[in-house]
């Protein structure tokens, strides 16, 4: 992923949650049922296409925020894939890690010069000075950085996912590890590296969720899709949920279509179409 600065700009997490009623003061009658569970509501339409449309945003407040987020200038940020080119690789052994990063840079059409390496709890990191023809910076310069990743098997182990799915196998975390926190950062995480053939995409909301014997985190994602010239955008709204199996930690998607609208900018305001 080829970004500048701005794309990663503090990113990050959490959702307000939900709506509700006053509830009663009293207590509980016994053998009374008690209320359902509040459902998150989905924003007015008015309010997503406002959010779709402005260009100063892309996410929640406090939405995962990358390493790289406050980097200067032009970067990129790659995860070693395995020879498919499917999924990212993992492994826990730094020795290991390296070894795939270094043949890996080898075979890229921008190889870079090695600088250093960083661990988190969550990946290895490389990084290297990279030299793009007519492009900002050069192997002399450390402001177009390349930062190469390989995921912690115990963290986010990704092999068998085919990143070109919206459905499906999504990963496995450590069970031992496995929390709601851990699953809206894996969620959150990947988020940065998805990509949608559409004209724009924001988060609206990243959210907890209540599933039966599953974790769950669910991203809903405005997705905007241009159909022409003089044609108003068709707005997806999108539920995607991300459920992981506690015993397991073996970790599912489901994109769910919530509903379509229509909208348009017009004079840097968004009016929905009849």
């Amino acid at each position: 992923m080829r970004t500048s600065h701005q794309a990663l700009l503090p990113l990050v997490a959490l959702f307000a949650a939900a709506c509700g009623g006053s509830g009663s003061t009293e207590s509980a009658k016994p053998g009374a049922t008690p209320p359902p569970a509040a459902v998150p509501q989905i924003p007015a339409d008015t309010d997503i296409a406002a959010k779709a449309y402005d260009p100063g945003y892309s996410v929640p407040d406090n939405f995962f925020a990358d390493l790289r987020s406050d980097t200067a200038g032009s970067f990129t940020i790659h995860h070693v894939l395995d020879g498919s080119q499917s999924y990212e690789l993992c492994s826990d052994d730094l020795v290991e890690a390296q070894a795939w990063e270094e043949a890996d840079n080898a075979s890229r059409a921008v190889s870079g010069h090695f600088v250093t390496s960083i661990e988190t709890d969550r990946y290895f990191e490389f990084v290297r000075e990279l030299s793009y023809t007519q492009d900002v910076g050069n192997i002399a310069t450390p402001t177009t950085p390349g930062f190469a990743r390989v995921f912690k098997c115990e963290h986010t182990n990704r092999d068998g996912v085919d990143r070109n799915l919206l459905d499906g196998y999504a990963g496995r975390i450590d069970p031992g590890l496995l929390s709601g926190a851990r699953l809206r950062d894996f969620t959150e995480y990947l988020w940065q590296f998805a990509w949608f053939n559409v004209s724009r995409k924001k988060v609206i909301a990243s959210r907890a969720g209540d599933v039966p014997g599953s974790l769950r985190h669910t991203l809903l994602l405005a997705l905007v899709n241009n159909q022409g010239t003089g044609a108003c955008d068709r707005i997806d709204v999108v539920e995607w949920h991300f459920d992981a199996d506690p015993g397991a930690g073996e970790i599912t998607r489901l994109f769910d279509l919530h509903h379509s609208f229509e909208a348009t900018l017009e004079g840097g305001v968004a009016r929905l179409c009849d």
